[in-house]
């Protein structure tokens, strides 16, 4: 998964243009997520010094961007095909509807493949539904509907 992932606020709290505070357990969730096999890029408003400075203090407690601000690390601003628009999957940022969910639950839908309503309400991932019979997941269906009439 292509994970595009906000610096202020997100990974660390507002104090543009200094560097807030680190939110509790975001760069140890998003250096789990890239040992996991994930693209992990830095997706912000800040450029230049700013950006490198953002950047490098993210290296300094362990966590390398695959890319920031771009698709990929090759990406030239005047190139063929360059967009500002990245192609990601998940989009983390604490301008979502709703905020920044907690880093557990953001954990959960990257790794689950879950979406915010599943990661909340415990479904299990994929792969453990899908262990399961037909017999078995339509009995819990039946039984989950009855509870609810």
């Amino acid at each position: 998964m292509i994970i595009a992932v906000d610096f202020d606020g997100t990974i660390v709290e507002h104090a543009y243009p200094r560097i807030g505070n680190e939110i509790p357990f975001a760069i140890d969730t998003l250096k789990r997520l890239q040992k996991e096999g994930h693209r992990i890029i830095l997706w912000t408003v800040r450029e230049g010094r700013l950006l490198e400075d953002a950047v490098e203090y993210c290296r300094q407690r362990g966590l390398e961007f695959y890319a920031a601000n771009k698709d990929f690390p090759e990406e030239k601003e005047n190139g063929k095909g360059y967009s500002r628009k990245l192609k990601a999957d998940l989009f983390i940022d604490d301008r979502n509807i709703g905020g920044l969910p907690d880093w557990g639950v953001i954990y959960r839908m990257a790794h689950d493949n879950l979406t915010y309503e599943q990661a909340l309400d415990g479904t299990p991932p994929p792969s453990a539904r899908a262990r399961k019979n037909i017999f078995t997941r339509i009995g819990e269906a039946w039984d989950n509907s009855r509870k609810h009439h």
